[in-house]
């Protein structure tokens, strides 16, 4: 069911006054994604006619932009994920462990998103591995599976990633299933949240300074003294001086839990048109959790090109690739690692299934199912008999969003 306001409307409502203030510091990925999402499934980007065999009645369906940053894309690409990872799962406990840079290097990380988060998964994954290898915690090969979100609840810059670990791994010399410690009706994680908060936060800072030398990152606007290697020091030193948010929950139910757990998190985006509350007189109102006050549910009011300024914030650079894995889960030699850690655990490999193509796909997601019925007559299908001329699939463009020279500071990042 389309709900009733949708981040598009925002998006629209908004436009000019925001291109008006924002525009000229757009990233090329920030204008795609602005276009995206305001045609997304309507007449700019084409379609097709779907008529009742019984009635006669016509429904225009309108293609979809299938932006990763579109709330309304995701249904799609989630199913597809899914059926493809249900097949990897192991009969082990798994836990969600959660990586967080602090909020002193929020600010550069914003400056610089390819270096700064290929870092974030560089470091995070190097902790959760050289950790659960030492024989004092796990002495195992784990397999994680690691997606990074950018936002917080109120939409604001907040760079983090959040991994499922299996909870034991394979021994080094592949002979068996390492099982993790056991402590009553509870499995702790192989290794307590301290240690994995030093370890994370002494790896990234080695990788950042690396960055830093090897002249990779960039310092532009309010951030430019720091490209002083003094006063990057001093940045740095001012990051270490507390432990970094490193946090493991309890093991999930299920492998079938982790399933559900994933459908949520892998295809999220910066908000959901399920949160957004009210638009009137250019302000929007949207739901969110207040962590800092015991997760209290509360409605945030922000003008619309404030919404779309902090929207926009977190799309990320083009072809960069936000699931990662890494262990017994890294793409290279996953299926035999796998089917052996299987024989380990008694348990039957999995069959490889006949590609279904993207037609099963879409149907499973509720994108394009194939057979509906007409929703006037109810006794009639719908049937797809044309697609529009390529006149209507092309409007004019935008001249104001086409126009547009990104600046070397992008203020539309900043937090």
């Amino acid at each position: 069911m389309k709900p009733d306001l949708e981040v598009a409307d925002v998006f629209r409502a908004g436009e000019r006054g925001f291109l008006a203030h924002y525009g000229p510091t757009l990233s090329r990925e920030q204008r795609r994604t602005f276009r995206a999402v305001t045609q997304c499934r309507t007449a700019a980007l084409g379609g097709h006619v779907q008529r009742c065999s019984d009635c006669g009645h016509e429904k225009i369906q309108y293609n979809s932009c299938r932006n990763r940053h579109c709330p309304k894309c995701q249904a799609m690409a989630r199913a597809a994920w899914l059926e493809k990872r249900e097949g990897e799962l192991l009969p082990v406990p798994y836990f969600h462990v959660v990586f967080t840079l602090p909020h002193e290097l929020a600010p550069l990380a914003l400056q610089n998103k390819r270096v700064v988060y290929g870092l974030l998964f560089r470091a995070a994954s190097r902790t959760l591995l050289e950790v659960a290898a030492d024989p004092k915690h796990l002495g195992a090969q784990i397999g994680c599976l690691m997606v990074l979100h950018t936002w917080g609840q109120n939409l604001m810059h907040h760079p983090h990633v959040h991994a499922v670990v299996t909870g034991g791994g394979l021994s080094p010399d592949g002979s068996h299933w390492v099982h993790g410690k056991t402590s009553g009706r509870r499995q702790p994680f192989f290794a307590p949240a301290k240690i994995l908060s030093r370890v994370f936060r002494g790896k990234f800072i080695a990788l950042l300074k690396q960055a830093f030398a090897s002249g990779e990152l960039g310092f532009h606007g309010r951030l430019k003294p720091l490209s002083d290697a003094a006063a990057f020091e001093g940045l740095l030193n001012q990051a270490v001086r507390h432990d970094w948010v490193v946090y493991a929950k309890r093991p999930f139910a299920s492998p079938n839990c982790v399933l559900k757990y994933l459908a949520r998190y892998t295809h999220r985006v910066a908000i959901s048109n399920q949160r957004l509350v009210q638009l009137a007189e250019g302000q929007v109102s949207f739901r969110y959790k207040d962590y800092a006050d015991a997760q209290q549910a509360k409605i945030m009011r922000l003008s619309t090109a404030e919404f779309i300024r902090r929207f926009l914030m977190h799309t990320l650079p083009s072809r960069f690739v936000r699931i990662r894995y890494f262990g017994l889960l890294a793409n290279r030699h996953r299926d035999a690692r796998l089917d052996k850690c299987r024989g380990l655990l008694g348990v039957a490999p999995t069959l490889e299934l006949p590609d279904q193509g993207t037609e099963t796909l879409a149907d499973t997601s509720g994108e394009s199912p194939p057979v509906e019925t007409c929703p006037v007559c109810r006794l009639g299908t719908l049937v797809r008999i044309d697609l529009p001329r390529a006149a209507d699939r092309s409007p004019p463009p935008r001249p104001h969003l086409r126009a547009i020279t990104p600046a070397k500071t992008a203020y539309c990042d900043t937090s």
